[in-house]
């Protein structure tokens, strides 16, 4: 049996981190989406609420595991039985950042495999950071995220009235 971690913040999830997984799921036994706990980035969500959405994302996918993680991905795929990481490619400019860390990796655990899946051509555009300012600038975000995401984020900046990006002034 194959099994692949496919790692990552989801803050929040999108429609190209899920058709990065719904592809993998298609090529290994199982595939573990991993909702890594303290990125050293700002976030919007907890890792709970993180997890919640991610859950929810696949609910229903039986080759879909969600699982939340700290420390070093490759120590979280030798504790759940990965043998592959899978990371996803939108632009050129992520190939630096994906080779480098693939390297890393395969420096600290040369047993572990890095696949990289360029993601479907609608979803380039498609980061977190994104999909948070649309939303925060009060921009339809349905086409980029799944409905209970979209609730789940309004709601999110109605809570957090900081987190609102302030409208610009027209003259």
């Amino acid at each position: 049996m194959v099994r692949a971690f496919f790692p990552g913040t989801f803050d929040p999830i999108h429609y190209g981190h899920m058709n990065i997984a719904l592809r993998a799921s298609n090529l290994f036994d199982e595939l573990i989406v991993a909702v890594y706990d303290r990125p050293l980035k700002n976030l919007l969500f907890s890792p709970e609420e993180r997890m919640e959405l991610v859950k929810q994302a696949f609910f229903g996918q039986e080759k879909i595991r969600v699982i939340g993680y700290r420390g070093l991905t490759v120590d979280a795929c030798r504790e759940n039985g990965a043998q592959v990481i899978v990371r996803g490619l939108r632009v050129f400019s992520d190939f630096e950042y994906e080779f480098r860390m693939a390297l890393a990796n395969h420096r600290l655990a040369p047993d572990i495999e890095v696949i990289a899946l360029i993601t479907n051509e609608e979803h380039t555009f498609l980061s977190s950071s994104t999909v948070r300012e649309i939303a925060a600038l009060g921009g339809d975000i349905s086409s980029m995220v799944p409905p209970h995401v979209e609730i789940a984020l309004k709601d999110k900046l109605k809570q957090t009235p900081s987190l609102q990006l302030p409208m610009p002034v027209r003259d």
